[in-house]
């Protein structure tokens, strides 16, 4: 078997047998219970009113058909046992490192980068939310169409096969009916036409190169657009925050941090959390000094471009594709999220590693320096990968775990507070929730909760005025007005509460 097979193989392996703790956790209570423990849709499996079901729904503020139908394999497959869905995302996981590695290998035949490259991708704990969080199937579809396509973009590339265009059109299109995020993967396109390619570096007919490069991605650009449209169109009434709510300094200001971030934790990837909340505040000298060093950062690949050109490739692939979740439009209310930076970070290892080997030979470093440097990088990764593991056991290990290391996290507080519900612990998580209502007090889900929680325990008066306030926030929410019902029934007032049920009802067939 040639070496490359060999390679690839073991690093498929390895990634198993890295994530196989992965398969004994649990489906959290933060988008599973969206997504597959309480979508009773998606628990039938594949039946055709599913598939039409996936195909024109907009729940959970997003349109991407493939990713509901993965789920509903899922469900047919191994029910609602959590180990087999887990197992699918580990699956995945695995043919993408796979599959980066083919894809860098194509591009440069620089065998050991390319490998480093894909391994660093498989193992960074950064990417251990897109792979342990089931309703993150979505990341890990999306990069294996995206690697698909990609592959069969350098073969038209190469070998001028409009088969294999086309072939990498349809598996772009595959992409977004995974996650829409991928409307950038036609800039990453054009980024490859630059380097390694070096389709449009030719200076004699650099223009006419450019223009023959873009005008060829039409049926891209033209996907991308389209899916652009209905993403924003799914997450216009319920996800995308107004400017009243988040405003556009405070977005450009959120943005730069992230950008810092993102960049900061591909490096040192440290104090993980599954949410980081978007905070209302932000120090100017934090923000400025940021920018100033992204800014340097863009300096010096624009002036390496000549002699380094994958930094200015790398460094665009992982500016650009942020771009839709860099929070410029504000989506939910978290100010970064890790599982984002699956596929765009593969650009930041593009370009630190070939510049490390570029120094590297150029220093006439021994084989077995970089050798050792590379197996003590890898093995950091793998250890503090198994290390983030073991927080998404559950979700009480997940959340306890995310308030450890950020602050003023309602969000987390919230879902901590379930999860102790979960366990008949009702005293500890009211005080969870007492804690979150006082961070936010603008969360419907909280003063259900509280809601539920008085009603349960044998005090609907007080309960009252919580689940009131609660359909108040979110008069669209079915579960808001169904536990407001419940709480009416407690107190003997029958007639409110059937007109409750009944409005959950029209909202919810499920009510």
């Amino acid at each position: 078997m040639p070496r490359p097979r060999v390679i690839g193989l073991l690093l498929a392996l390895a990634t198993l047998l890295a994530y196989l703790p992965a398969t004994q956790d649990l489906f959290i209570n933060y988008d599973d219970d969206v997504y597959i423990t309480q979508n009773q849709v998606v628990q039938r499996g594949l039946t055709w009113g599913g598939v039409k079901w996936a195909f024109t729904t907009w729940h959970a503020s997003n349109w991407h058909p493939l990713t509901w139908l993965s789920h509903m394999a899922d469900c047919e497959l191994f029910h609602l046992n959590p180990g087999g869905h887990h197992l699918v995302n580990v699956l995945f996981h695995a043919a993408n490192a796979t599959l980066l590695f083919m894809l860098l290998l194509s591009l440069t035949d620089a065998l050991w980068p390319s490998a480093f490259i894909a391994a660093v991708f498989a193992w960074h704990p950064l990417h251990v939310e897109s792979v342990a969080w089931v309703s993150e199937r979505k990341d890990v579809l999306s990069a294996f169409f995206a690697l698909l396509a990609l592959l069969s973009y350098v073969r038209f590339a190469r070998e001028n096969r409009r088969g294999s265009f086309w072939l990498a059109v349809f598996f772009f299109a595959l992409g977004l009916m995974s996650k829409p995020m991928l409307v950038t993967l036609p800039f990453v396109m054009l980024l490859l036409d630059y380097w390694p390619l070096q389709r449009i570096r030719n200076p004699e007919a650099k223009t006419r190169n450019v223009r023959r490069c873009v005008l060829e991605k039409w049926p891209f650009f033209l996907l991308a657009a389209m899916s652009s449209t209905v993403t924003f169109l799914a997450q216009r009434n319920e996800a995308v925050a107004s400017l009243a709510k988040v405003p556009l300094t405070l977005r450009f200001e959120n943005a730069i941090l992230a950008y810092g971030s993102y960049l900061l934790k591909a490096i040192w990837p440290v104090h993980l959390a599954v949410f980081y909340p978007l905070s209302e505040h932000t120090a100017w000298f934090l923000t400025a000094t940021v920018a100033a060093v992204l800014i340097l950062i863009s300096a010096v690949v624009w002036l390496e471009r000549r002699r380094s050109p994958w930094l200015l490739a790398g460094w665009l692939w992982f500016l650009g594709m942020l771009v839709p979740v860099i929070g410029l439009v504000q989506v939910g209310d978290q100010a970064m999220a890790d599982r984002y930076g699956y596929f765009p970070l593969i650009g930041i290892f593009i370009a630190i590693t070939f510049t490390a080997a570029k120094w590297a030979n150029g220093a006439r470093l021994p084989k077995i320096a970089c050798a050792v440097a590379g197996v003590l990088i890898l093995s950091a990764c793998l250890v503090l990968t198994e290390n983030q593991l073991r927080y998404w056991h559950d979700s009480e290990s997940l959340f306890t775990h995310a308030l450890a290391v950020t602050k003023d996290n309602a969000l987390a507080r919230l879902n901590l507070g379930a999860a102790l519900e979960e366990q008949n612990k009702p005293e500890e998580a009211l005080i969870e929730y007492q804690k979150a209502l006082q961070l936010d007090s603008h969360r419907h889900e909280l003063y259900n909760n509280i809601g539920k929680l008085l009603s349960n325990g044998g005090k609907p008066e007080a309960a009252l005025n919580y689940s009131r306030e609660a359909v108040r926030l979110n008069p669209k929410s079915p579960f808001s007005h169904n536990n407001l019902g419940l709480v009416l029934m407690g107190l003997g007032r029958f007639d409110e509460a059937m007109g409750q049920f009944s409005k959950a009802a029209k909202l919810d067939a499920n009510y």
